[in-house]
């Protein structure tokens, strides 16, 4: 009874971090969408519902912690259990650069300043497809599915790169948007960031499977151990 009880308990976790990662998903895409149409009382609401995200955080840890306290688990399970409590940080991290960019709406207001949507919105999308991935792969415990996502993360940084250019480029042409136009930057760089917690979801992925915590570099073939 006391297994049965300690692997429903791990589903329902396991449930709910997916439904975090949905919450989480889609602040991002609907920060960017928000950025597009210059949406502030939408980008107002993203920081209503970032709240929820905390919340669900939080609740999410104190049910990780009463598992550990009442069931005991030992080996595989206990090294579940952590990977959860660290992929629900990454998560509520996430949610934060989501509230950042919907702050940098607010900011903006009814700036006409030009801005790289295009790759802002690319970048979104891509984090956003790499999150939802990387979820399943780490409730099915499956690795080389997680090392495969790891490795889209140089797309979302070429797109970086692109966007970053494109508002330098700006700022050179028109001195006086340099203050508005590092907004932007900022917007690159939570959307960069973003995808790296989603590699480090990934890395927790590879560790449950394997028991063995590698820094999964996209930056050559090699894993460097912690």
């Amino acid at each position: 009874m006391p297994r049965e009880t300690l692997d429903r308990q791990i589903h329902q976790l396991q449930d709910e971090v997916l439904l975090l990662g949905s919450m989480v998903e889609q602040a991002l895409l609907n920060a960017v969408d928000t950025l597009k149409r210059r949406d502030i009382s939408a980008a107002q609401k993203i920081f209503a519902n970032d709240i929820a995200i905390n919340e669900k955080r939080y609740a999410l840890e104190n049910a990780l912690i009463i598992i550990i306290a009442t069931q005991q688990p030992m080996a595989r399970d206990l090294r579940l259990l952590a990977s959860v409590l660290e992929t629900i940080i990454e998560l509520e991290r996430i949610g934060d650069y989501a509230k950042g960019i919907a702050k940098v709406v607010i900011r903006l207001g009814d700036s006409t300043l030009p801005m790289p949507m295009r790759e802002f919105s690319q970048m979104a999308e891509q984090a956003a497809s790499m999150l939802h991935r990387a979820l399943s792969a780490f409730i099915n415990e499956d690795a080389a599915k997680a090392r495969e996502i790891v490795l889209e993360d140089d797309q979302v940084d070429e797109l970086y790169n692109k966007a970053y250019r494109a508002i330098v480029t700006t700022m050179i042409a028109n001195p006086e948007i340099i203050d508005d136009a590092n907004l932007l930057v900022w917007v690159a760089h939570n959307l960069e960031r973003a995808a790296d917690r989603v590699t480090n979801i990934c890395e927790r992925t590879v560790y449950i499977a394997t028991g063995e915590l590698f820094e999964l570099d996209t930056d050559d073939s090699e894993e460097t151990a912690y």
